[in-house]
């Protein structure tokens, strides 16, 4: 449904397939196959169910074998064109729409790390003004003011450098992973959702801190690993881009929430551990 409103405005997107049939995928070119992927309808239970979070695809057969799975599964996909580029051509510009329809603030943040690397979410995030991407921004507001859109929101776009264009992945209708640093940017979009719900004013944001920096460690650091064998990063710079910055959970006024998280996720890498 998105795609389909982002094709009616005109909006830059992945070309985007619905595999709603066996029959899809004979009206495709064979060139698209080549640099496609597999995008489920429902993430969550695509990835509790595969442990990843879509399938890449080189050919018309990779694509059939990979929907035989996904509907195996009882799950849907779509079929979308993978856009090239390094982690930093993602950006993400998050915010706030009152009730009244005003938006009353955008934060954009550029990714620096992922893991995992073609699917993956943020490990090392970093703040950016809005003028770095400004098309992108006229292109989200155009399309939060044709849904009538209102709440928190986060959307991810990725610089295609085959034609130079911002183009709109998706919208995260809810809060991220990164909310607290847009809080600590300057950007508090938790207390302007709770005080629009009580419909209290709302004090529009014009300006936040940029070039700030966010890390998660324990993903982070695969990431880096990955990056120091290939001789991408060194240790150094790895050191470096930690020092100083913020987290999305750890905080030393409060560090419980990090401890929980911690003891989940040893849990989970037990458990995957011994599953192996």
């Amino acid at each position: 449904r998105l795609a389909a409103v982002l094709r009616d405005l005109g909006i830059p997107h992945p070309r985007t397939f619905p595999m709603t049939s066996g029959d899809g995928l004979r009206e495709i070119e064979d060139g698209f196959f080549e640099h496609s992927f597999l995008k489920p309808r429902d993430s969550q239970h695509f990835q509790r169910q595969f442990g990843v979070k879509a399938f890449l695809c080189r050919s018309r057969g990779e694509v059939a074998a990979g929907l035989d799975r996904i509907r195996g599964a009882g799950l849907d996909a779509v079929l979308q064109d993978y856009i090239p580029g390094p982690p930093t051509a993602h950006h993400f510009i998050d915010g706030f729409v009152d009730r009244t329809g005003r938006t009353c603030a955008r934060f954009a943040r550029r990714r620096e790390r992922m893991y995992p690397p073609d699917f993956g979410n943020s490990t090392l995030t970093v703040s950016e003004p809005l003028s770095e991407v400004a098309p992108a921004v006229a292109i989200l507001d155009r399309l939060l003011a044709t849904l009538d859109y209102r709440g928190v929101f986060s959307a991810e776009f990725k610089h295609d450098e085959r034609d130079g264009q911002f183009k709109l992945l998706e919208v995260n209708c809810r809060h991220w992973w990164y909310v607290e640093f847009a809080a600590a940017c300057g950007v508090d979009v938790s207390l302007m959702s709770y005080r629009d719900a009580l419909g209290l004013p709302v004090e529009p944001i014009e300006e936040y801190a940029v070039g700030k920096r966010c890390v998660y460690p324990y993903f982070d650091r695969y990431s880096c690993w990955e990056m120091l064998r290939a001789g991408q990063l060194s240790p150094w710079a790895w050191a470096r881009s930690w020092i100083g910055a913020e987290q999305p959970i750890y905080s030393r006024d409060d560090p419980w929430p990090a401890v929980a998280d911690l003891r989940a996720l040893t849990r989970r890498f037990l458990r995957t551990r011994l599953q192996s």
